[in-house]
Protein backbone atom coordinates (compact mmCIF):
# COMPACT_ATOMS: atom_id res chain seq x y z
CA UNK A 1 0.00 0.00 0.00
CA UNK A 2 1.21 3.52 -0.83
CA UNK A 3 1.95 5.96 1.33
CA UNK A 4 -1.03 7.79 0.32
CA UNK A 5 -3.11 5.38 0.65
CA UNK A 6 -2.07 4.49 4.21
CA UNK A 7 -2.91 8.23 5.11
CA UNK A 8 -6.32 7.94 3.60
CA UNK A 9 -6.63 4.78 5.99
CA UNK A 10 -5.17 6.29 8.59
CA UNK A 11 -7.58 9.10 8.62
CA UNK A 12 -10.53 7.15 8.30
CA UNK A 13 -10.17 5.10 11.29
CA UNK A 14 -9.39 8.32 13.19
CA UNK A 15 -12.83 9.76 11.99
CA UNK A 16 -14.51 6.37 13.40
CA UNK A 17 -13.25 6.52 16.52
CA UNK A 18 -13.78 10.14 16.85
CA UNK A 19 -17.78 9.70 16.07
CA UNK A 20 -17.67 6.63 18.19
CA UNK A 21 -16.44 8.40 20.93
CA UNK A 22 -18.62 11.62 20.30
CA UNK A 23 -21.64 8.93 20.40
CA UNK A 24 -20.38 7.61 24.22
CA UNK A 25 -20.32 10.88 25.21
CA UNK A 26 -23.64 11.68 24.50
CA UNK A 27 -25.46 8.70 25.52
CA UNK A 28 -23.63 9.21 29.02
CA UNK A 29 -25.03 12.51 28.67
CA UNK A 30 -28.09 12.27 28.13
CA UNK A 31 -28.18 9.17 30.90
CA UNK A 32 -26.85 11.77 33.69
CA UNK A 33 -29.62 14.33 32.17
CA UNK A 34 -32.05 12.24 32.69
CA UNK A 35 -31.04 9.85 36.04
CA UNK A 36 -33.47 11.37 39.26
CA UNK A 37 -32.22 13.05 41.81
CA UNK A 38 -31.67 11.09 45.20
CA UNK A 39 -34.15 11.72 47.14
CA UNK A 40 -33.76 12.47 51.09
CA UNK A 41 -33.75 10.39 53.45
CA UNK A 42 -36.68 9.96 55.52
CA UNK A 43 -37.33 11.09 58.61
CA UNK A 44 -38.29 9.27 61.81
CA UNK A 45 -37.49 12.19 63.82
CA UNK A 46 -35.63 15.25 64.48
CA UNK A 47 -32.99 15.86 67.28
CA UNK A 48 -31.80 20.37 67.54
CA UNK A 49 -28.46 20.61 67.18
CA UNK A 50 -27.16 23.98 69.05
CA UNK A 51 -24.21 25.67 68.93
CA UNK A 52 -23.29 28.60 71.82
CA UNK A 53 -20.95 31.67 71.99
CA UNK A 54 -20.98 32.70 68.58
CA UNK A 55 -20.07 34.23 66.34
CA UNK A 56 -16.48 33.86 66.56
CA UNK A 57 -13.67 33.32 63.99
CA UNK A 58 -14.81 29.84 63.75
CA UNK A 59 -18.03 30.72 62.66
CA UNK A 60 -17.67 30.80 59.00
CA UNK A 61 -15.79 27.36 58.76
CA UNK A 62 -18.54 26.15 61.24
CA UNK A 63 -21.18 26.93 58.59
CA UNK A 64 -19.45 25.72 55.72
CA UNK A 65 -18.97 21.95 57.79
CA UNK A 66 -23.11 22.05 58.61
CA UNK A 67 -23.88 23.54 55.15
CA UNK A 68 -21.55 20.53 53.40
CA UNK A 69 -23.21 17.31 55.84
CA UNK A 70 -26.58 19.08 55.32
CA UNK A 71 -27.22 20.01 58.66
CA UNK A 72 -28.97 22.95 59.97
CA UNK A 73 -28.88 24.13 63.22
CA UNK A 74 -29.66 26.99 65.95
CA UNK A 75 -26.97 29.01 66.80
CA UNK A 76 -27.08 30.78 70.64
CA UNK A 77 -25.10 33.92 69.82
CA UNK A 78 -23.64 36.36 72.41
CA UNK A 79 -25.38 40.00 72.20
CA UNK A 80 -21.33 41.36 72.28
CA UNK A 81 -19.98 39.54 69.25
CA UNK A 82 -23.27 39.68 67.07
CA UNK A 83 -22.73 43.44 67.52
CA UNK A 84 -19.38 43.38 66.62
CA UNK A 85 -19.70 40.63 63.90
CA UNK A 86 -22.90 41.38 61.85
CA UNK A 87 -21.56 40.08 58.69
CA UNK A 88 -21.46 36.55 60.65
CA UNK A 89 -24.11 36.74 61.82
CA UNK A 90 -26.28 37.70 58.44
CA UNK A 91 -23.81 34.58 57.35
CA UNK A 92 -25.82 32.26 59.95
CA UNK A 93 -29.18 32.97 58.60
CA UNK A 94 -27.88 33.32 54.95
CA UNK A 95 -26.77 29.40 55.59
CA UNK A 96 -30.11 28.31 56.62
CA UNK A 97 -29.45 28.34 60.56
CA UNK A 98 -31.80 29.70 63.17
CA UNK A 99 -30.45 32.47 65.92
CA UNK A 100 -30.92 32.38 69.45
CA UNK A 101 -29.85 35.04 72.59
CA UNK A 102 -27.18 33.71 74.69
CA UNK A 103 -26.95 36.96 76.85
CA UNK A 104 -24.73 39.98 75.85
CA UNK A 105 -21.33 39.03 78.23
CA UNK A 106 -22.28 35.03 79.08
CA UNK A 107 -22.62 36.46 82.97
CA UNK A 108 -24.26 33.98 86.07
CA UNK A 109 -27.21 35.54 85.44
CA UNK A 110 -28.63 33.77 88.34
CA UNK A 111 -26.56 36.39 90.96
CA UNK A 112 -27.81 39.56 88.79
CA UNK A 113 -30.28 41.88 89.97
CA UNK A 114 -33.66 41.48 87.24
CA UNK A 115 -32.53 44.68 85.99
CA UNK A 116 -29.09 43.39 85.03
CA UNK A 117 -30.64 40.18 84.00
CA UNK A 118 -33.21 42.23 81.37
CA UNK A 119 -30.49 44.67 80.06
CA UNK A 120 -28.16 41.60 79.12
CA UNK A 121 -31.70 39.92 76.93
CA UNK A 122 -32.88 43.13 75.52
CA UNK A 123 -29.26 44.25 74.57
CA UNK A 124 -28.74 40.64 73.01
CA UNK A 125 -31.87 40.88 71.10
CA UNK A 126 -31.33 44.41 69.64
CA UNK A 127 -28.02 43.56 68.91
CA UNK A 128 -29.05 40.53 66.98
CA UNK A 129 -31.91 41.72 65.38
CA UNK A 130 -29.42 45.00 64.47
CA UNK A 131 -27.08 42.44 62.53
CA UNK A 132 -29.63 41.28 60.57
CA UNK A 133 -30.66 37.85 62.47
CA UNK A 134 -34.37 38.23 63.32
CA UNK A 135 -35.50 38.56 66.35
CA UNK A 136 -34.86 35.56 68.57
CA UNK A 137 -37.37 33.49 69.72
CA UNK A 138 -35.69 31.30 72.22
CA UNK A 139 -33.06 31.95 75.02
CA UNK A 140 -30.39 30.55 76.48
CA UNK A 141 -28.58 31.10 79.83
CA UNK A 142 -25.40 30.94 80.46
CA UNK A 143 -23.89 27.38 81.60
CA UNK A 144 -27.50 26.88 81.97
CA UNK A 145 -27.91 28.40 84.82
CA UNK A 146 -31.85 29.38 85.58
CA UNK A 147 -34.43 30.26 88.22
CA UNK A 148 -37.56 32.13 88.00
CA UNK A 149 -36.16 35.18 87.68
CA UNK A 150 -34.54 34.52 84.35
CA UNK A 151 -37.46 32.60 83.40
CA UNK A 152 -39.73 35.69 83.43
CA UNK A 153 -36.94 38.31 82.02
CA UNK A 154 -36.99 36.10 78.58
CA UNK A 155 -40.62 35.66 78.90
CA UNK A 156 -41.23 39.50 79.06
CA UNK A 157 -38.84 39.36 75.59
CA UNK A 158 -41.21 36.60 73.43
CA UNK A 159 -38.02 33.96 74.35
CA UNK A 160 -38.68 30.51 75.44
CA UNK A 161 -35.70 29.40 77.57
CA UNK A 162 -34.52 26.15 75.97
CA UNK A 163 -31.37 24.44 77.87
CA UNK A 164 -29.92 20.62 76.82
CA UNK A 165 -30.82 16.96 76.89
CA UNK A 166 -27.27 15.86 75.61
CA UNK A 167 -24.17 17.63 76.87
CA UNK A 168 -21.36 16.97 74.54
CA UNK A 169 -18.84 18.27 76.78
CA UNK A 170 -16.70 20.05 74.19
CA UNK A 171 -16.40 22.86 76.51
CA UNK A 172 -15.06 20.66 79.08
CA UNK A 173 -11.76 19.24 76.01
CA UNK A 174 -13.97 16.31 74.93
CA UNK A 175 -12.47 14.51 72.39
CA UNK A 176 -14.25 14.36 68.72
CA UNK A 177 -15.01 10.63 69.04
CA UNK A 178 -16.15 11.51 73.04
CA UNK A 179 -18.61 14.21 71.04
CA UNK A 180 -19.58 11.85 68.06
CA UNK A 181 -20.73 9.40 71.12
CA UNK A 182 -22.38 12.28 72.62
CA UNK A 183 -24.71 12.56 69.55
CA UNK A 184 -25.52 9.18 69.29
CA UNK A 185 -27.69 9.64 72.30
CA UNK A 186 -30.03 12.04 70.89
CA UNK A 187 -33.07 10.55 70.51
CA UNK A 188 -36.35 12.41 68.15
CA UNK A 189 -37.19 15.80 69.98
CA UNK A 190 -33.86 16.20 71.54
CA UNK A 191 -30.92 18.93 71.83
CA UNK A 192 -27.27 18.48 72.00
CA UNK A 193 -25.11 21.49 73.41
CA UNK A 194 -21.87 22.20 71.89
CA UNK A 195 -19.88 25.59 71.43
CA UNK A 196 -19.52 27.59 68.20
CA UNK A 197 -15.13 27.49 68.92
CA UNK A 198 -14.26 24.02 69.00
CA UNK A 199 -12.05 22.25 66.64
CA UNK A 200 -12.80 18.73 68.01
CA UNK A 201 -17.04 19.70 67.78
CA UNK A 202 -15.84 21.13 64.06
CA UNK A 203 -14.14 17.48 62.96
CA UNK A 204 -16.81 15.46 64.49
CA UNK A 205 -19.93 16.93 62.67
CA UNK A 206 -19.46 14.63 59.68
CA UNK A 207 -19.50 11.61 61.39
CA UNK A 208 -22.52 13.09 63.70
CA UNK A 209 -24.28 13.78 60.59
CA UNK A 210 -23.37 9.97 59.28
CA UNK A 211 -24.76 8.42 62.92
CA UNK A 212 -27.81 10.68 62.77
CA UNK A 213 -28.84 9.60 59.34
CA UNK A 214 -28.55 6.25 59.92
CA UNK A 215 -31.30 6.20 62.84
CA UNK A 216 -33.30 7.97 60.61
CA UNK A 217 -32.76 11.53 62.30
CA UNK A 218 -32.65 14.86 60.71
CA UNK A 219 -31.41 18.17 62.38
CA UNK A 220 -34.56 20.30 63.07
CA UNK A 221 -35.71 23.40 64.62
CA UNK A 222 -36.74 24.18 68.08
CA UNK A 223 -39.93 24.96 68.58
CA UNK A 224 -40.76 28.09 71.07
CA UNK A 225 -43.66 26.13 72.30
CA UNK A 226 -42.41 22.97 73.16
CA UNK A 227 -38.87 23.67 73.55
CA UNK A 228 -38.15 20.31 71.72
CA UNK A 229 -37.02 20.22 68.22
CA UNK A 230 -39.48 19.59 65.32
CA UNK A 231 -39.46 19.85 61.34
CA UNK A 232 -38.26 22.73 60.16
CA UNK A 233 -40.94 25.40 59.10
Amino acid sequence: MGTAARLRTGVTKLTVLATLVAATLTTTATASAAAPEPTAAACNGYVGLTFDDGPSGSTTRLLDTLRANGLRATMFNQGQYAAANPALVRAQVAAGMWVGNHSYTHPHLTRLSQSQIDSEISRTQQAIAGAGGGTPKLFRPPYGETNATVRSAAARHGLTEIIWHVDSQDWNGASTDAIVQAAARLTDGQIILMHDWSANTLAALPRIAQGLASRGLCAGMISPQTGRAVPPA
